[in-house]
């Protein structure tokens, strides 16, 4: 790659302003994927899954600091498969990017930093997209080893083929816009390969805990939604129609496959959930961003509500290739950029975007849809095979999956704490501001006490260790149990049902005096339906 020094008087600030907005906007989608993945684990398992998306902010910033950007965008020196270490930890860019870098015009003239700033965010979210696959199975140190060898020898090299104007891929006439292949199609094949490697998890899938957290998906969901503007309208690196095109065409997708796949669910599953809304747009805008910037706003229509159709169905890919997908990373994202790219075959449209082909509805036969196959084959063969690979070397070295007993309370066991800690309710104030304390009161040898066991509904356990101190009970221990419910409960999440056979509660356990036994048996029948049995045993004090 030859490239020419631009002055700052050349740089266009309006394109450069726009970019750099949107690398923050990208940047943003990696704690907006945390959350949509923590949302939907084992409260147990909250802090590692936010940690696993995190990691990569301080990780790959440095790896693609150090190798990633060269290898990616350097001079190419094998012809098209990747380049050389001429920009390594950002040396020699005070020669601008060339012109048509990215597949865009010659207008462009953006400083380097900004271009390299934008490309980074888009290398720290593709390998998060997998820990959603292989949910409740990876070691912390194991994992960062991980993605620090895979964004450099995997990602940089994917992104060389499609995004620099002398990749192979891209000189052959394949067309990635924002990355249904250098992001999804990468990440999935990663996924897929963490799967063989990782195996299963202990628990059977339709065993696995509930989504701890539906509204923390909910706020996970929408950052993306949000980032995922400066994900696909930053990609043409110029503020101008075609920028306001994929946009448009990033709404209409994500807001059409959201209300497909809520069709789908209410007709197959009987309910049209706040789940199914959001993994319907998240799908929607994976399938629709290779194909933003190049197709026109009814295209995005059509592809959304094939996108809410292709990734629902493909909820069951996870059962015929045998693998255990926590949260369904491969139907979508995987299949909804693999779907994504291959609409741009179909749905290309040259009168969009200058620099784009028409596809098979639009006159330009079956030539770029051949294009597309071909690169869909080789990055989906070299993440597979590449992932394979590091995760077996890794995994037989310092080791990358933890042990089956670890698997249900990572929290504790790699960060040493709990995402939600459930303690005593404090004493509530007096008009004065002064607090009425309940404490345990000693116990009196000789005299008969009683244990009082009585189970809670677990929303309404506050304050209850309060009440009965108050009432004078001499001791009270709260904890969580699991109850064996009479007949199991079918729920469905994403097409999977998960049958619940045990419920959680509350085990309130209270040593009191005869003489209090009747005030604290009231304090806790005021319970009303939050109890749900009570048992009352004479024990000896000694």
């Amino acid at each position: 790659m030859t490239s020419t020094t631009l002055s700052q008087d050349v740089i266009n600030t309006g394109d450069t302003a726009w970019v750099l907005v949107c690398a923050a906007l990208v940047l943003f989608m990696t704690p907006g994927l945390a959350f949509f993945y923590a949302g939907m684990v084992s409260k147990r398992n909250t802090l590692v899954m936010l940690q696993q998306n995190l990691i990569g902010l301080g990780i790959i910033s440095l790896t693609w600091f150090a190798f990633g950007y060269s290898i990616a965008f350097g001079n190419d020196r094998g012809n098209g498969i990747v380049a050389d270490l001429g920009f390594v930890a950002l040396t020699n860019i005070d020669d601008a990017p060339k012109p048509d870098l990215h597949v865009v015009t010659e207008t462009v003239a953006i400083p380097t930093l900004a271009f390299f700033a934008y490309q980074l965010m888009f290398a720290i979210i593709t390998p998060a997209l997998a820990t959603g696959a292989v949910a409740n199975r990876l070691k912390a140190f194991g994992w960062a080893v991980f993605i620090a060898i895979w964004s450099v020898i995997v990602y940089a090299p994917v992104a060389h083929w499609l995004w620099a104007p002398t990749g192979w891929l891209t000189k052959m006439g394949a067309q990635d816009w924002a990355g249904g292949m250098v992001v999804h199609a990468s990440a999935g094949a990663a996924a897929l390969g963490l799967l063989i490697v990782l195996g299963r998890r202990k628990v059977r899938p339709n065993r696995a805990p509930l989504p701890h957290s539906v509204p923390l998906v909910i706020v996970g969901a929408g950052i993306l939604w949000f980032g995922w503007f400066g994900f696909n309208a930053g990609d043409g690196l110029q503020a101008n129609g075609v920028a306001a095109q994929a946009l448009v065409n990033t709404q209409l997708a994500g807001a059409t496959a959201m209300l497909v796949w809520l069709v789908f669910e209410r007709y197959r599953e009987g309910h049209s959930t706040v789940l199914g809304a959001v993994t319907g747009a998240v799908a929607g805008l994976a399938t629709i961003t290779p194909a933003a910037g190049y197709v026109s706003s009814w295209a995005a229509v059509v592809i959304g509500a094939l996108a809410g159709v292709v990734c629902y169905l493909a909820l069951g890919l996870k059962r015929l290739l045998h693998v255990d997908d926590a949260l369904d990373v491969l139907a979508v994202h995987f299949i909804g950029g693999v779907f994504g790219t291959l609409c741009v075959g179909f749905f290309g449209e040259e009168a969009i975007n200058s620099i784009g082909r028409d596809g098979l509805f639009h006159g330009g036969g079956l030539t770029l849809l051949g294009y597309q196959v071909v690169a869909l084959a080789s990055v989906i063969a070299y993440a597979l095979v590449l992932t394979l690979v590091i995760a077996f070397a890794i995994e037989k070295t310092i080791g990358l999956r933890v042990s089956a007993e670890e698997e249900e309370h990572l929290d504790l066991s790699q960060q040493g704490m709990s995402a939600y800690q459930e303690g005593p309710t404090p004493p509530d104030p007096t008009a004065d501001g002064a607090t009425v304390s309940a404490a345990p009161k000693p116990l009196e040898p000789g005299n008969t006490l009683y244990l009082v066991t009585a189970v809670l509904d677990s929303g309404g356990a506050a304050g209850v260790e309060r009440e009965v101190l108050a009432a004078g009970a001499r001791r009270a221990m709260l904890s969580e149990v699991f109850v064996t419910t009479a007949s199991s409960v079918d729920q469905m999440v994403r097409g999977q049902k998960r049958t619940m056979d045990v419920t959680p509660r509350v085990r309130a356990e209270i040593l009191t005096p005869a003489e209090s036994l009747t005030s604290v048996r009231s304090a806790l029948s005021a319970l009303g339906d939050d109890l749900v049995e009570m048992t009352v045993v004479p024990v000896e004090s000694g």
